[in-house]
């Protein structure tokens, strides 16, 4: 019952953190393209500072650009930031659900349970630390500068994860850095800003313009955390990337496509050219591809089923049967059942992908050893061929 009730915990969480998460970057995207397409009124209005017209679902939508200049509240004023607290407190459950309560399987790696769980919080809560102290310094005058710099605190934080934790772990707790970083934003720097803004309206006194320009600068910064986000948020299922030799440096490569990627929506929206940076893009991601595909192959001798069976029996069955006899599994993960030779040669290409990366046995709980891995992924690239 307990491994059930962790399931249902496991489902809702990610349920409700992907639909906070579409939310959010939702509001991020489109705030940012309507930033973007704001143009001076075509009627020569100089009260506000901009609007943009759109259609949609039947309708024409007018979005006009008040600023700091608006002389009076309207009655109703719509705010957006549940979406993100909502993302970053199911994105934790799920974290804690998943990994930190469930670390002697998914979090060991050169340490222990304990300081492995230590190690994460700590990443989390430094991240933003160093991120906003980064921000507050002379530095973020200099958006080149700055942001190269981040840059490559972002992967050195990366690669130290590596260091720390399984690969699997190390992904995701990057992302949750990231995320991290983004919630705290909006809840530290963009609602407070807000807040100064439509205090000051209220009052009827000149605003202080330096929150507000803090709070954009930071809702830019979150616009361009968003893809390389949703690409640790899928990455799980893709064992090849963050259990490659060097997971760490296929992140931070792809990250880096990500934010190319969301500059050149942010300069196509300003009409600036942006042929340039897809043409960076697109080679980047031929790079990485290129960086990671397998190694060509070297035969070997041929390795029999009934060599293989046994490790199979003892290291992948506890958890891949019908029934499993590991503690806190009551079905086989993803449905994988390897039984008997048929239904291990089905799944002879992922069954050597999850092997060869060290992502199976899950935080190697049953023992596999060095040379039982290797006859395992020597007969899964023989039968994966046939």
């Amino acid at each position: 019952m307990e491994a059930y009730l962790a399931d249902w915990a496991h489902l809702i969480l990610r349920w409700l953190h992907l639909v906070a998460g579409a939310a959010w970057i939702g509001a991020s995207f489109y705030f940012n393209w309507l930033n973007n397409q704001v143009r001076p009124p075509e009627d020569g209005r100089t009260d506000v500072e901009g609007e943009v017209w759109s259609v949609h679902g039947g309708a024409f939508y007018q979005a006009v650009k008040h600023g700091y200049t608006l002389q009076q509240l309207p009655k109703t004023l719509h705010w957006f930031y549940w979406e993100a607290y909502t993302t970053w407190l199911s994105g934790i459950g799920l974290l804690a659900v998943v990994y930190w309560f469930d670390a002697r399987a998914r979090m060991v790696g050169t340490l222990g349970a304990a300081p492995a769980v230590a190690v994460g919080i700590g990443a989390l809560l430094a991240g933003w630390v160093v991120y906003d102290q980064l921000c507050k310094s002379a530095l973020a005058r200099h958006p080149r500068a700055f942001g190269l710099t981040l840059y490559t605190l972002l992967v050195g934080a990366a690669y130290g994860l590596f260091r720390a934790l399984p690969p699997g772990a190390a992904y995701i707790h990057t992302g949750a850095l990231i995320g991290t970083i983004m919630a705290a934003n909006v809840f530290f720097v963009i609602i407070p800003s807000q807040r100064t803004m439509v205090g000051a309206a209220e009052r009827g006194e000149p605003p202080d313009l330096a929150p507000g320009k803090a709070g954009g600068l930071r809702s830019l910064h979150n616009n361009y955390f968003t893809l390389p986000v949703l690409f640790i948020m899928v990455s799980n299922h893709f064992p090849f990337t963050f259990g490659s030799d060097h997971g760490w440096l296929a992140l931070a490569a792809i990250g880096a496509v990500g934010v190319v990627i969301r500059h050149v929506f942010n300069l196509k929206g300003k009409g600036l050219p942006y042929t340039p940076w897809i043409a960076a893009a697109v080679v980047g991601g031929l790079v990485i591809i290129a960086a990671m595909a397998p190694k060509k192959e070297v035969a070997g001798p041929s390795v029999a089923w009934a060599e293989v069976a046994p490790i199979v029996t003892a290291r992948c069955t506890p958890c891949h049967a019908t029934t499993p006899t590991l503690a806190g599994w009551v079905a086989p993960p993803k449905g994988f059942v390897l039984e008997s030779e048929v239904q291990a040669s089905v799944a002879a290409a992922k069954i050597r992908t999850q092997v060869e990366t060290q992502v199976m046995p899950l935080g190697n709980l049953t023992q596999m050893t060095t040379e039982e891995r290797a006859k395992v992924v020597a007969w899964a690239a023989e039968a994966s061929r046939r």
